[in-house]
Parts: C-alpha cells; structure tokens; sequence
C-alpha cells in the first residue's frame, strides 16, 4: 500500500500540525473551499507576517538601490515590510513611509525625488524560504491561536503557549548566533578581535 509523504516544515504540513494540535485529522491539499481550513491558514500567514515583521538578520538588508522611474518616483513592493534611508537615526534628511504603492517622503511631502535611495528594508519572504526554527515557531504561534479561538480548552492554550515559549528562545538562540550582535555596535564589515585569556597563559 503506497502511503502519502509530505514535505516537513511546509504550508501543508504547518498547517496539518496545527490542525493535529486541536484535535483534527490531516489533509493531503490544501482546500480552502473548507472554511475551517481557510481560517487555519490565513492564522498561519497572519503569524508568519507578524514575526517577520519584526526584522530579523535573515530579512533585514541594508544598503538597497532603488532607483526612480521617469517621473521620478519610486515604487514599494508589498514584500518590504519597514523601511528607512541607511543611517537616518543619525543624519536624519528624509522621512520615508509607503504611500500609494510609491516612497513618500514626509519632511519635504513629496513622492518625487531627484536620486536613487540607499535603503535599509526589512523584506517578507515565503513561509518556505525561512530558516527552520522560524517556521516551526510561526507554525506554534498560529496553533496556539487556533486553540483560543476554535477550542474551549484552556490547558490545550496553555501548552501550546509553553511549546510557542520554547521555539522563541530557540529562534532568539539562532538569531544571536547568526547575526553575531554585538554591545559595541561595530558596523557590518568591520573587524575587531575580543581579549583572548589563553594566550597570555601561553605565555
């Protein structure tokens, strides 16, 4: 008998694991013509754009071009979640948010510009594209949501919110490793060598 295989960490299986955590059988496709299925998975992209837009070192890039167009405009797609021009906090020469689908600049109101922008964006990518441990947290969050509002159990909540805990310091664990942060705030690029105890030990 030839049994189904599903990819681990996908849509599907993220949404049949939410499903499993209250108490539901799994599905091979996703039918949204199920409402019950349609909720789940509109709570799993809910939980995955949430997350993400925090900005995290996967899907923050700084330095990004974007060019005007003839009109001297510039337009944001919907996958760049927050943006601001590199190291405004400190020159503060433009006010930048999303306006009709184009960069508006709010200190001189206007969507026209003269150049390209040097940005720093935090940018939405695919449930599929993310590292591991942010799918799995994504897809704990969105099953400890769909326990509050499709099962009155409140020690199933609880557990799922422990599980939500525990993949959240596993996702800060991979962050800190990945992004190499630092309290000194050295920039991208640079090099800096921490004190080496044992080397005076060599000695």
């Amino acid at each position: 008998m030839a049994t189904t295989t599903i990819d681990t960490d996908t849509e599907l299986s993220a949404v049949n694991s939410i499903l499993g955590a209250i108490g539901q059988a799994p599905l091979t496709t996703l039918n949204f013509d199920n409402p019950e299925v349609s909720l789940i998975y509109n709570l799993l992209r809910d939980a995955n754009v949430d997350t993400q837009a925090e900005g995290w070192h996967f899907n923050t890039e700084k330095h990004v071009k974007f060019a005007i167009d003839v009109n001297g405009k510039i337009a944001i797609g919907n996958d760049i979640l927050s943006m601001d021009l590199h190291d405004n906090y400190a020159k503060r020469t433009k006010d930048l948010v999303r306006r009709g689908g184009f960069i508006y600049d709010k200190m001189d109101h206007t969507d026209v510009f003269t150049e390209d922008l040097d940005l720093d964006v935090v940018r939405l990518y695919n449930f599929e594209d993310l590292p591991i441990v942010f799918r799995r947290y994504i897809t704990y969050r969105a099953s400890r949501v769909a326990a509050t509002k499709l099962v009155a159990n409140p020690q199933l909540a609880k557990l799922l919110s422990q599980q939500e805990a525990l993949a959240r310091a596993a996702l800060m664990e991979y962050e800190c490793n990945q992004a190499d942060h630092s309290m000194f705030g050295f920039d991208e690029g640079s090099t800096y060598q921490t004190y080496q105890p044992f080397k005076n030990l060599r000695r």
